[in-house]
């Protein structure tokens, strides 16, 4: 057979959904809202065939600069040959959900600021900037008891 080259060629097991959350979406699916500005990551979902996104851009995060009652205007990077670009492209709000990427920056954020407020009540210096994990320390394993073991004579057919 020829090769095709379809707009949904090669989603089989991209648009499918997990064992146990196929068949219809759940109501508050169609209730969220969604501001201009707000980061959404994209994930085309099979059962819905409107307003789906090309796989290209399947598990992207965009940011939203439109808003309609039924879909939501995304801009994406794309890389197309050597250079990035900005591609503006209409989705219907069952095929995305607000992004949770920047969630651990801002609660970081709010923490610093936190600690700058206590810091400049008590006068110490507090460090600010992540600093990486460093290594385990180092400790002895204990061997319970040793046991050698060794193969038995074979003790069958009459032997």
């Amino acid at each position: 057979m020829p090769h095709h080259r379809g707009y949904r060629a090669k989603t089989r097991h991209l648009f499918a959904q997990p064992f146990g959350k196929r068949g219809t979406l759940a109501t508050q699916t169609y209730t969220r809202t969604f501001h201009i500005g707000q980061l959404v990551d994209i994930a085309g979902v099979g059962s819905v065939h409107k307003g789906m996104p090309h796989k290209t851009y399947h598990g992207r995060t965009g940011r939203i600069f439109n808003v309609t009652p039924h879909a939501l205007g995304v801009e994406v990077n794309k890389i197309v040959g050597n250079r990035m670009l900005k591609k503006r492209i209409n989705i219907r709000t069952e095929h995305v959900k607000a992004s949770k990427c920047r969630d651990d920056f801002l609660n970081r954020v709010k923490k610093n600021e936190e600690s700058k407020k206590q810091a400049k009540e008590t006068g110490v210096r507090v460090p600010l900037k992540r600093t990486p994990v460093g290594p385990r320390p180092g400790h002895f394993v204990k061997a319970a008891q040793v046991e050698n073991l060794a193969a038995l004579p074979y003790a069958g057919f009459g032997h």
